[in-house]
């Protein structure tokens, strides 16, 4: 299994998770938390969509499947994980990630699913 490219060169916190002094500092902070995969993804979508280029977001989800899912998005639509990050709380778990400039649309009801295109 390969790992995705993480070609975003401006923060050294794109290796592993984004801990400690390193973790950047978040334009926006999206509220997930009693979301799923599909509605978290949804809420995501929307809230970044006015952002610019190398934002960093952080999502506060208690998904069990989001250190999974967030990946995988990210993997999808271009966008760069940067890994979990300490939470301010016990109960929640916090992601963070850094938008790119073009990334891939999904479908409007499947996050998941790139967005098809008319030729």
């Amino acid at each position: 299994m390969t790992a995705p490219d993480r070609t975003d060169s401006t923060t050294d916190s794109t290796a592993g998770p984004a801990t400690g002094p390193a973790t950047p500092v978040p334009d926006l902070t999206v509220d997930g938390t009693g979301l799923l995969c599909v509605q978290l993804l949804l809420r995501l979508r929307a809230r970044i969509a006015h952002l610019p280029a190398g934002a960093v977001v952080h999502i506060h989800t208690t998904d069990p499947a989001a250190p999974l899912d967030l990946p995988a998005w990210c993997h999808l639509t271009g966008h760069t994980y940067l890994g979990q990050v300490p939470p301010e709380g016990a109960d929640h778990e916090v992601h963070a990630l850094r938008l790119t400039s073009a990334p891939v649309r999904t479908r409007p009801d499947r996050p998941w699913h790139p967005a098809h295109t008319a030729d």
